[in-house]
C-alpha cells in the first residue's frame, strides 16, 4: 500500500457518495462457498436475471480473474476498485481469494483493494490482507445479541464443525467482534452491512450501530432485506423506504450512514450510476471458460530460507516462507509469508497447503514424510535441496529433475522412529 495515499482511499464509491459518479468498482467472482447459513439468503448463485448480492452469472479462478480485470479496466478505465463479494463468502475460500488479491496488486498496483465478508474465516488472514494493501473490507454484522443471531442464522461452519442455534450465533459474533478489532488495529477502513429484517432484528438495529462505534467502524450500511422466496425469510416484506430513512436516521446518531448503496451483485461491474454489469456478462463468461496452462495456475516457488541466498531450512523449522516469481526470464522475491504456528500436528500441514497454495513447489533442505505427502496431494511439490536459492529455481523453472537438487539429506526425526507428522518433524 506503499503508492497508495490517504486520499486515494476517498476513490472507493462505496464508502465516499461523491465518487459514485467518478469512480467504479469490478466484483470478481472467485469465491462460491460459504461457511454460514443465513435464513434470508438464497444460496443458488448462477443467476442473470437478479440484482441482489450473492449472485454472479459465472465463477472466475485466481488467474481467469486476471485476464478479467485486464480487459475490465482496457474497456472501463474508471474503475478504482476491485472487490471480492461472493457469491459465497471471500473466507470460505481463502486459497483463491488471497491469490486473487495477490495478482490484482501486482499487475493493477493503483487499484484500491476490497473484500465483503461475514467475519467469520476472516481473522487468520488480517495480517496478510494489510501486507497486501486491502485498504477497505465490509463485514455483515446483522446482530450484537446471540439471542436474536440464532434467529437470522440457520448454522455456522468452522472447518468441518458445523454449530447451530445460539452456538452458532455466538461463534459468529465472536469472530465478528474480534476481526474488526484487528482490522482496525491493522488500519483497515471498515464498513458495516447490517441487513433489515421485519420482525428480527429491525429493533435491534439501535444497539448493533451503538456496538460498532465502540469498536470504531467507519462506516454502517443498514440495508433492508430482500426477500428470496426460496428461504425462511422469503414470505417478510421488505422495509418500506420510510421504515429504512427512519432506521438510517437513528443510526446516524451512532455512525456515518451509507445511503447510496446499489446491493451490488458478486459479479457487479462499473459506477455505481452506471453499472455495466450487464453489458460485460459475455465478457466475464469468455474469461470464466479461459484454458490456463498449469504453470500459469501456480506461479510461485516457495523457498524456506534464512537469509534468502541459500537454501537452508527444514520444514518444521520455517516460521516464514519467501515467495518467488519467474518474470521476463528473471527471478524475483515477491513477498515474504508467514507459516501457521507451531502446534496443532498434522492439521499445521493442511494448514501450509493452504497458505501455499499458488506455489508449484517448495524448496527445503529436509522434509518429513506426512507432510510431504500433504503438500504434493494439494498439488505443491516439496523439494529438498542444497545450495543457492537462484540455482534450484532455474531448475524448477525449466522443468528439470528436481532429485538434481538434493544434497547431503540432513538428519531429522525421523531417524528417531517419527513418521514426520508431528511437531517440528516438517
Amino acid at each position: 500500500m506503499d503508492s497508495l495515499t490517504i486520499k486515494d482511499f476517498h476513490r472507493h464509491p462505496c464508502f465516499n457518495p461523491e465518487a459514485k459518479g467518478k469512480f467504479g468498482r469490478v466484483h470478481l467472482p472467485v469465491a462460491p462457498r460459504c461457511n454460514i447459513k443465513c435464513n434470508f439468503c438464497d444460496r443458488r448463485y448462477d443467476c442473470v436475471n437478479e440484482s441482489r448480492p450473492g449472485v454472479t452469472s459465472s465463477l472466475l479462478s485466481p488467474q481467469q480473474a486476471g485476464i478479467y480485470m485486464d480487459r475490465v479496466m482496457e474497456k472501463e478505465p474508471r474503475i478504482t476498485v476491485a472487490g471480492i463479494a461472493g457469491p459465497g463468502d471471500p473466507f470460505a475460500n481463502p486459497v483463491e481469494t488471497m491469490a486473487t488479491l495477490r495478482l490484482i496488486r501486482r499487475r493493477h498496483p493503483d487499484t484500491l483493494l476490497c473484500v465483503s465478508s461475514n467475519g467469520m474465516g476472516i481473522g487468520p488472514h488480517i495480517d496478510a490482507l494489510a501486507e497486501i494493501g486491502v485498504s477497505h473490507v465490509t463485514i455483515t454484522v446483522c446482530a450484537v445479541d446471540p439471542a436474536i443471531g440464532e434467529k437470522i442464522y440457520a448454522w455456522v461452519s468452522d472447518g468441518n464443525i458445523v454449530y447451530r442455534g445460539r452456538q452458532g450465533a455466538t461463534l459468529l459474533l465472536e469472530r465478528q467482534l474480534a476481526a474488526i478489532r484487528r482490522l482496525k488495529e491493522a488500519g483497515i477502513i471498515i464498513k458495516v452491512n447490517c441487513i433489515v429484517i421485519p420482525g428480527v432484528n429491525d429493533h435491534h438495529v439501535e444497539a448493533v450501530a451503538s456496538r460498532m462505534r465502540e469498536l470504531g467502524v467507519d462506516l454502517l450500511n443498514c440495508m433492508a432485506m430482500f426477500p428470496n422466496v426460496n428461504t425462511p425469510f422469503g414470505r417478510l416484506a421488505q422495509p418500506d423506504q420510510d421504515t429504512m430513512r427512519a432506521i438510517r436516521d437513528m443510526a446516524e446518531t451512532y455512525l456515518p450512514q451509507m445511503r447510496h448503496c446499489t446491493r451490488c451483485r458478486a459479479d457487479a461491474v462499473g459506477l455505481l450510476d452506471d453499472d455495466r454489469t450487464e453489458e460485460f456478462r459475455s465478457c466475464l463468461s469468455s474469461c470464466a471458460a479461459a484454458v490456463i496452462p498449469e504453470g500459469v495456475k501456480r506461479p510461485y516457488v516457495a523457498v524456506a530460507s534464512r537469509e534468502g541466498i541459500l537454501v537452508n531450512q527444514h520444514l518444521g523449522e520455517a516460521r516464514s516462507f519467501q515467495i518467488w516469481e519467474r518474470l521476463d526470464g528473471r527471478f524475483r522475491q515477491v513477498e515474504e509469508r508467514q507459516a501457521p504456528p507451531s502446534g496443532g500436528g498434522i492439521t499445521r500441514w493442511h494448514k501450509l497447503a493452504r497458505v501455499l497454495g499458488d506455489c508449484r513447489a517448495v524448496l527445503v533442505s529436509g522434509i518429513g514424510a506426512t507432510p510431504a505427502e500433504i503438500l504434493s496431494k494439494s498439488g505443491i511439490e516439496p523439494v529438498e535441496a542444497a545450495g543457492f536459492v537462484e540455482e534450484a529455481l532455474t531448475l524448477i523453472y525449466s522443468g528439470g529433475r528436481t532429485g538434481m537438487l538434493r544434497g547431503k539429506r540432513r538428519k531429522s526425526c525421523a531417524a528417531g522412529g517419527c513418521s514426520g507428522g508431528g511437531e517440528g518433524c516438517g
